[in-house]
């Protein structure tokens, strides 16, 4: 499979740095893409701890010796899923005794979207709020689900979706890596189509655009300029937090 990909990430005109943080490995086909939160430095440090963390898992450099499931799987895809709900849970676990020892990292944690390509077959992982759309034959669809306050408001009725991008507990997360300890990471496997476009991106994308905006911009350019294009649409649509788009192109 040729996978070609693109990114940028921009800390936006608000904050002084930039607590996103984000790893492409075409070769590997793996992609991970997280957005700390905890405060002036600490997001930035449970961001690249967790980066760093799944990578190594995921590339084999830290074999899971253990996991939580007894039953034996027979299932490639199963067991893909499995490494990556672990390789999770190192990070948080991670983050969680770096914030033990110093105690200026008290509170931090980050999100996390991992996407792993093998032999045809994309398998996607996520905790908390950053996000993995697919873009197929001109239409854009989200993958992710997020796991915030308000995504479990909308899902029992008491919000609407327009109401749901302006209330100001939106990005109240349920799940984090570190900061809420062990974590449910959503996971799925789907087959790649030459053509597909995969994009990773943090909140600083989502927030200011919605999916029909992205979904233009998608329509509108050509994968090489995606990236750069959405951040720019973010920034000129009112964007304050950081921003990083992730764009993985399947070619055939």
């Amino acid at each position: 499979m040729v996978i070609e990909a693109f990114a940028r990430t921009d800390p936006g005109p608000v904050r002084e740095k930039n607590e996103d943080n984000f790893s492409m490995d075409e070769d590997g086909g793996l992609f991970l893409l997280a957005d700390g939160m905890g405060g002036h430095v600490a997001g930035e440090v449970a961001a690249r701890i967790a980066i760093d963390t799944v990578r190594d898992v995921l590339r084999g450099m830290s074999d899971p010796d253990e996991t939580r499931l007894e039953r034996v799987m027979t299932d490639y895809a199963d067991v893909i899923r499995e490494r990556m709900r672990y390789a999770m849970n190192q990070a948080s676990m991670r983050i969680r005794q770096a914030a033990l020892e110093n105690p200026a990292y008290t509170g931090m944690g980050t999100t996390l979207v991992a996407c792993l390509i093998e032999d045809g077959m994309v398998h996607l992982a996520h905790v908390g709020d950053s996000r993995i759309y697919l873009f197929r034959d001109e239409r854009l669809q989200k993958l992710t689900r997020d796991h915030t306050v308000v995504q479990m408001e909308l899902d029992a009725g008491r919000l609407t979706p327009e109401l749901a991008r302006i209330v100001p507990h939106k990005n109240i997360l349920t799940q984090s890596i570190g900061y809420h300890g062990p974590v449910e990471p959503d996971t799925s496997t789907r087959p790649a189509e030459p053509g597909d476009i995969f994009l990773l991106c943090s909140d600083g994308i989502s927030d200011p655009l919605d999916d029909a905006m992205i979904a233009s911009i998608c329509a509108e350019h050509a994968a090489p300029e995606l990236a750069d294009k959405l951040v720019e649409a973010a920034l000129n649509n009112g964007g304050e937090d950081n921003i990083t788009a992730i764009v993985v192109h399947i070619l055939e």
